[in-house]
């Protein structure tokens, strides 16, 4: 990397460094202030789905200190939108409800999220000084697909479980459907389709070895843990 590409790289971190962290301070802000409203109203669901917002917005203090691990800004902030989209919005002021589509579009992002996951799972073993392995892109986009699919099954197992348990409302009747079933299963299709268009897009990307916006993530973050990998 000659000098010029040197330095607009450096620039380019600088300006993606103050973007997160202004997000990440307004975000903590508003979650404060929602914090303290909610307990004042003992509203103790809403405050326990905020307090787990506020933890998420310090994960990345809490991989450097505890992990030595350093996150990208894009993991962060997508991580941090996605899940004050479904929490905050979703949940606490009660999105799923005012917007019919809201619990589908999540569920969509949320397997081209858990793909990405998939994708920085596998790459990481796959380059890893730890673990020898040699994976071909087809392997790696079936494993990100697989991943997305089962993290999103674990979850529709989560919201039944807290439904029964504790009275809840996490699986939204959809179609005059009391039980849940329906819901249940648009999520899961949402869910692999997002996974599916993920893993393709990576497949087709890895295999013609072109710029993809996952494998630039993924190089972030090795650039940053340069220890974990191999030169």
């Amino acid at each position: 990397m000659n000098k010029k590409q040197s330095m607009s790289s450096a620039l380019s971190g600088i300006g993606e460094n103050r973007v997160h962290r202004n997000l990440i301070r307004i975000l903590l802000l508003l979650m404060v202030v929602e914090w303290v409203l909610l307990l004042l109203d003992q509203s103790w669901l809403s405050l326990f789905l905020v307090t787990l917002i506020i933890i998420t917005l310090f994960l990345p203090i809490l991989f450097r200190n505890k992990l030595e691990m350093e996150i990208p800004a894009e993991f962060h902030i997508t991580a941090v939108v996605f899940i004050f989209a479904a929490l905050y919005l979703g949940e606490v002021r009660d999105f799923y409800h005012r917007i019919w589509w809201w619990d589908i579009a999540l569920h969509a992002t949320a397997g081209l999220l858990m793909g990405v996951l998939g994708f920085l799972l596998i790459y990481v073993l796959n380059e890893s000084n730890r673990v020898d392995l040699h994976m071909t892109p087809g392997f790696i986009a079936f494993f990100a697909f697989i991943f997305a699919v089962a993290i999103g099954a674990i979850w529709e197992i989560f919201e039944f479980a807290m439904d029964q348990i504790f009275g809840t409302n996490l699986q939204k009747p959809m179609f005059d459907d009391p039980s849940g079933l329906t819901d249940t299963m648009w999520d899961m299709i949402v869910n692999a389709i997002g996974a599916f268009i993920i893993s393709f897009s990576g497949w087709w990307y890895l295999k013609k070895d072109q710029s993809f916006f996952v494998k630039e993530w993924i190089r972030k973050f090795i650039n940053r843990n340069p220890d974990m990998f191999k030169k």
